[in-house]
């Protein structure tokens, strides 16, 4: 598939490729068919051995500014059902390989949705996250009544989405949303880095480890136990286990091969 509105760069770093959002004059807007080549991209990335962590990234002025309102402006509720534009957020959300949103500027509505859809953010010092959809008439869609309650509670949750209030990069990196905050001029480098440091480790362990992160949102505390208890004793019928264990033994780096 040929890629008209993200660029795709492979082992950008060693085990860590990048996505980068291409609608710079619309400040990265989530139109259909964007979405259609982000969801092709994750499973090109998914599937590719040597990439072990995808940094997702837009602009220093704009991660994504939202959906592409003149998309929507004119459809009926059926439309919308028929159109299923969430499907394709549904199938990005199951990248196994671990996904780090470099944040700069603008970071709304659907593109908020886009962040927190990720594993984890490094943002910019001039990074503003929101969810301003009431403001048209509409709320979010793609997981932002959900993923920001999570991530930042109710009463901040309820303020950002009922008023379309922004915040700034340290207003979310105190109340959890991100896991970092840096100079513009690094916020890429320190998202590479990031992700660097996580394409270091065991292919294998870390998509389990994040799949059983993942869990915790959705099921019951025993539940998520059992699941955590399985994929842990799952990664002793691995190389990789093997290879770290003796590692840390003989006080040496280990050499993962994803085995």
């Amino acid at each position: 598939m040929q890629f008209e509105f993200i660029k795709i760069e492979k082992q950008v770093v060693k085990g860590v490729s990048l996505i980068q959002l291409n609608r710079p004059k619309e400040l990265n807007a989530l139109c259909l068919e964007l979405m259609e080549e982000l969801v092709h991209a994750f499973k090109l990335l998914d599937q590719d051995e040597e990439t072990r962590c995808i940094v997702l990234t837009g602009n220093e002025r704009a991660f994504a500014a939202g959906a592409d309102i003149k998309q929507m402006a004119g459809r009926t509720a059926i439309d919308m059902l028929k159109i299923d534009q969430f499907s394709k957020w549904d199938s990005i959300k199951k990248t196994k390989t671990p996904v780090i949103a470099a944040v700069s500027g603008f970071a709304l509505g659907g593109g908020c949705e886009l962040a927190m859809l990720c594993d984890m953010i490094v943002a910019s010092e001039s990074a503003q996250f929101g969810q301003p959809e009431i403001k048209i008439g509409v709320m979010p869609g793609a997981g932002g009544t959900q993923r920001l309650t999570r991530a930042v509670g109710k009463a901040l949750a309820m303020e950002m989405v009922l008023t379309g209030k922004f915040i700034t990069a340290r207003e979310a990196w105190n109340a959890g949303l991100i896991n970092r905050v840096v100079p513009v001029e690094i916020y890429l480098q320190e998202a590479l880095k990031l992700a660097t440091q996580v394409a270091s480790m065991s292919p294998i362990a870390s998509q389990l480890a994040k799949e059983s992160v993942l869990k915790a949102f959705d099921s019951p505390l025993e539940e998520g136990l059992q699941f955590e208890r399985k994929n842990f004793y799952m990664l002793f019928a691995t190389e990789d286990q093997k290879e770290g264990m003796a590692a840390f033994v003989e006080k040496r780096n280990p050499d993962f091969k994803g085995k």
